[in-house]
């Protein structure tokens, strides 16, 4: 793990990345930060985490990190000794944990629960949507530190990279670490209510968009031509035919839509 800091005194902000070492977008955009030193209103912590696992540029060495917290000092796995030194680093921090995905180019958010932090910071941020996660928050880092994911496109993609840089200034200036404004946009909330999971096959397909609504009936995925139909109507969220090895995603619910708030005149 690799721990530097931009400004002085205690941060009560942070920024990870490379929590999988086959996510490399997050660690682009901390070592732009890194080389460009910004001045900064307020101390921010930067953490590149898994670096073993991203030397060798697989997810992990021995365990899912996002899978692990908080964690355990004396673990057997390289991971859980990784969870608990991250979770101490972090005591005290705001963070906002980069990742990337193979299953949507757009940014997304992903939080623990629909928190007063969580509505008033994510629409500042250029993302398509914010995702609530709490069914499913065991093992990862929200469910251990006060933190904000977000999805920043295509694993190992360019675009992931710029969309990383992109989010973490956007992060650090609704914050107050960065000087200027943000912009509010409407934001869609979704909530994860089930895993969509998949039977072991040679073959895997998948039919339908992400945060687009799947009728009931509707054949959404197949494994070796046996299609999977929708029991109810759900939106499909981190869906791809490969991204994960026993499930295609997820299933969600529309909650809300955060409207932009406009200054009385």
């Amino acid at each position: 793990m690799r721990v530097a800091q931009l400004g002085s005194g205690t941060p009560e902000i942070a920024v990870v990345a490379g929590i999988h070492g086959d996510e490399p977008c997050g660690v682009r955009a901390v070592e732009r930060l890194l080389d460009e030193r910004p001045t900064v209103n307020r101390p921010v912590k930067l953490v590149v985490a898994n670096e073993a696992a991203l030397e060798r540029r697989v997810r992990f060495i021995d365990e899912d990190l996002n899978r692990t917290f908080p964690g355990d000092p004396g673990a057997k796995t390289h991971e859980g000794r990784l969870a608990a030194a991250l979770v101490s680093e972090l005591e005290g921090c705001l963070t906002f944990s980069m990742h990337s995905t193979q299953s949507h180019a757009d940014p997304f958010a992903i939080v623990n629960g629909v928190s007063e932090t969580a509505t008033e910071l994510v629409p500042q941020l250029p993302v398509a949507a914010m995702v609530e996660t709490s069914n499913f928050a065991e093992g990862r880092l929200f469910s251990a530190v006060d933190t904000v994911e977000v999805e920043c496109g295509l694993q190992g993609s360019e675009t992931a990279a710029q969309n990383a840089d992109r989010l973490t200034r956007a992060f650090l200036t609704a914050v107050g670490a960065l000087p200027g404004d943000t912009v509010d946009r409407e934001l869609p909330v979704y909530r994860l209510t089930d895993v969509i999971r998949k039977q072991q096959a040679d073959t895997y397909e998948v039919f339908v968009e992400n945060f687009t609504p799947v009728e009931a009936g509707a054949p959404f995925a197949a494994a070796d031509g046996d299609e999977q139909v929708a029991d109810e109507r759900f939106y499909p969220v981190l869906m791809s035919s490969n991204g994960y090895r026993d499930v295609f995603g997820y299933a969600a619910e529309k909650l809300d839509v955060l409207e932009t708030t406009t200054a009385a005149d």
